[in-house]
This record gives C-alpha cells, structure tokens and sequence, in this order.
C-alpha cells in the first residue's frame, strides 16, 4: 500500500474509540417540515421544522452527515447533477484546481480541508444556486455589511453549470 501522508494521520486522541463505533445506520432526515407554508397560527407546522434542525444539529454532532428524504429533487436531476459531478472530479488534480476556491472566492473545488488539524480525505466542489448570493460579512446585526459569492465553474463538464438547480 505504501506510506501514507502524515497530514492524513489523526491523533490517538481524535479516533474512533472502538466502543462507539457501531451504529442502527446512517440518520435519515425527513426535509417535508420545510415544505409546507407557515402561517400565523401554524405552531405544529413550526415545532415540527424546530424538531428538523434538532435533528440535523444531532445528525452533524453524531455522525458527520446525514441523508435527508422528502427533499422536493426530481429522480432526472439528482442522476444528472450526479453524472456530472463524477465527470468533474474524474478529472486530473490540475483540471480541478483551475477553479479553486481560497479565502477571497469562498466557491469552488478544495481539496485540502482540515478536521482537528488533520487533512481530509475528501473533495470538495462548493456552489450556490442563488447567483449571486449576498452574505452577511459578520454575525453581528448591527453590521450591515455584505459580501457577495459568485460561483466559479469548470471547462469540463460543461454541463455542471447549466444544470438548472432553481428549479429541482
């Protein structure tokens, strides 16, 4: 197998302890809550989506993710956001890196993404559907600054920035 970067290597005190390793399964997050339309006296409506971001809060501490159902995307568009997405990172490193994301462009491919100081085995392809998307610099509500995400997007597939994601 050969040697493996250190950079990759938890420390003993950050693994897995092996008697909290097994699991009933992955968390399966029903997004329905979030589909129907509030209104003023819909308090079961509004403690059913406070019981969703309990649930996804608990699924991220847990487990680190999650698969969520009910999320309103067509079967058509998840296989070709899929397809796409397997072509876009089939690609040579240097093909990915064109559209690297830093601390200015906050979109794009990453791939060297840190967890308690350990890099992590992963690829990371960041977008937003809302172009572009005005976020807040800071948490403050007094600051009313904004900074604005634009989306990067590769030559190759092509077809991975005309997917119409407004629409799922």
């Amino acid at each position: 197998m050969g040697e493996v970067d250190p950079a990759f290597i938890q420390d003993p005190e950050h693994r897995p302890k092996l008697s909290i390793t097994e699991a009933e399964g992955i968390p399966l997050i029903d997004l329905s809550p979030i589909n129907s339309i509030l209104t003023p006296d819909s308090i079961s409506e509004l403690k059913a989506i406070e019981g969703l971001v309990r649930e996804i809060g608990s699924a991220c501490k847990n487990w680190g993710f999650f698969q969520v159902i009910n999320h309103g995307v067509a079967l058509d568009k998840r296989e070709k956001i899929e397809t796409a997405a397997r072509k876009f990172f089939a690609q040579p490193l240097e093909e990915k890196r064109k559209i690297r994301r830093d601390e200015k462009i906050v979109v794009g491919y990453y791939d060297t993404e840190h967890t308690k100081n350990v890099r992590d085995w992963k690829e990371v392809f960041d977008f937003v559907v809302e172009e572009p998307t005005l976020v807040p610099a800071s948490l403050d509500p007094e600051d009313k600054e904004e900074t604005e995400w634009i989306n990067q997007w590769p030559e190759n597939p092509p077809e991975l920035r005309y997917l119409n994601l407004r629409n799922c």
